[in-house]
């Protein structure tokens, strides 16, 4: 493939998460799902939509890396599923290896969604034990949250040639081991602003210690003088009253707001000021919650869906005040809960990897109709339960 066409499939690869797009009557469909096996030997696993938001056909693409996980702080066990205790530990198409501490580029093939190429070689990364990425394709950057005895973010740029250096860790003073115990005291995401202006990180406290989490915003420098855009390397951290366990996040689209979860009580809208501080808009509690983690916007109906992993239900929220608008009741599909979830069209894609003795699938719901249509089985693809992450591609 010549560079420029490589340059242009990876750049329109990454587009930007569903919930940053523009409302319309009619949203676009998605076109593949991505997420990480997490195993020995990393790989990325594509599965084609079709027009009818159903699920066919999958491939598994190794990253050149190795997975991860780690430690069930409850059991002293490791932890599965939920195994990174992260959203976004792949974006369209970047991913996380936890075991090795590197970050994959990998490619895809314009006439095949599900057709991937590892691009160049992994990226080594100055933390430890990676657990969630993001990319900017205006500023050309791609940024890691690692959580281990080295946590913080660090990014590089990415051409059609693959990734360049990491830069240095901006560091998060967790106190974490390598493989970190969790899910709670740990980096849970990170995601660009609307704008690719800013990076926030969402990070987990202890409320069993009086530890309180907290969101970390760092603006971008813009690229000048033949220099390249980057990462400030000092930020914002503000902790939201009344949250404590910063999970999944997405933008609100038309604002500068965030929507994010707190497995703690369910989920809040987060307002940012102009000095990329945060502060509650909004509080909504879900009863009956195990760990609400992970959230995606829908823009079919203007609203988040959220997940659980230790119940398999999707909620529906609202987005001005994150006030429970009702629930998806998935529990006949017999999987124990959800993890990562991305939402396109007029669908919702979530991940459940199963416990081991329960099937991984992802659960496609009508986020209109409020009802699943498709439960697709994974395990032909080399998915065991210590599989995260959903990107999808539009």
């Amino acid at each position: 493939m010549r560079a420029e066409t490589l340059a242009s499939v990876v750049l329109a690869a990454l587009v930007l998460p569903v919930s940053a797009l523009p409302q319309t009557t009619r949203s676009s469909s998605g076109k593949a799902i991505y997420i990480i096996t997490n195993d020995a030997k990393n790989a990325v696993v594509a599965v084609r939509i079709g027009r009818d938001g159903q699920l066919s056909r999958g491939t598994t693409t190794e990253t050149g890396g190795a997975g991860g996980s780690g430690v069930d702080s409850a059991t002293n066990q490791t932890a599965a599923p939920d195994s990174l205790f992260s959203q976004s530990s792949l974006t369209n198409i970047f991913a996380v290896n936890p075991g090795s501490n590197t970050v994959s580029m990998l490619s895809i093939d314009p006439r095949d969604p599900t057709k991937l190429s590892l691009v160049g070689t992994p990226a080594t990364l100055p933390g430890e034990f990676p657990v969630t990425v993001a990319a900017s394709v205006k500023n050309r950057l791609v940024c890691v949250g690692m959580t281990g005895a080295k946590a913080g973010v660090s990014c590089a740029s990415f051409s059609a040639n693959g990734l360049g250096a990491m830069d240095g860790l901006r560091t998060f003073d967790l106190g974490q081991t390598t493989p970190p115990a969790g899910p709670l005291n740990t980096v849970s995401q990170v995601l660009f602003s609307s704008d690719e202006s800013v990076l926030f990180a969402t990070v987990k406290g202890d409320p069993t210690v009086n530890n309180t989490g907290f969101l970390a915003a760092f603006p971008i420098n813009k690229a000048c003088s033949g220099k390249g855009a980057s990462l400030a390397q000092q930020g914002t951290k503000s902790s939201p009253n009344g949250t404590a366990v910063l999970f999944g996040s997405s933008i609100i689209p038309g604002s500068s707001n965030l929507f994010v979860t707190d497995a703690s009580f369910g989920g809040a809208v987060l307002a940012i000021d102009g000095q990329d501080v945060a502060s509650t808009v909004g509080k909504g509690v879900i009863d009956g919650q195990g760990a609400t983690c992970w959230a995606t916007v829908s823009p079919a109906t203007n609203t988040a869906f959220v997940s659980d992993v230790a119940v398999n239900r999707l909620v529906q929220m609202s987005l001005t005040d994150a006030t429970p608008l009702g629930q998806i009741d998935l529990s006949s599909n017999g999987d124990p809960g959800l993890i990562d979830l991305r939402a396109a069209g007029n669908f919702v894609y979530a991940l459940s990897p199963g416990n081991g003795t329960t099937s991984p699938a992802v659960t496609v719901v009508d986020a209109i109709g409020a009802r699943q249509v498709q439960h697709f089985q994974l395990q032909g693809l080399g998915v065991s339960k210590s599989a995260m992450g959903m990107a999808v591609l539009v």
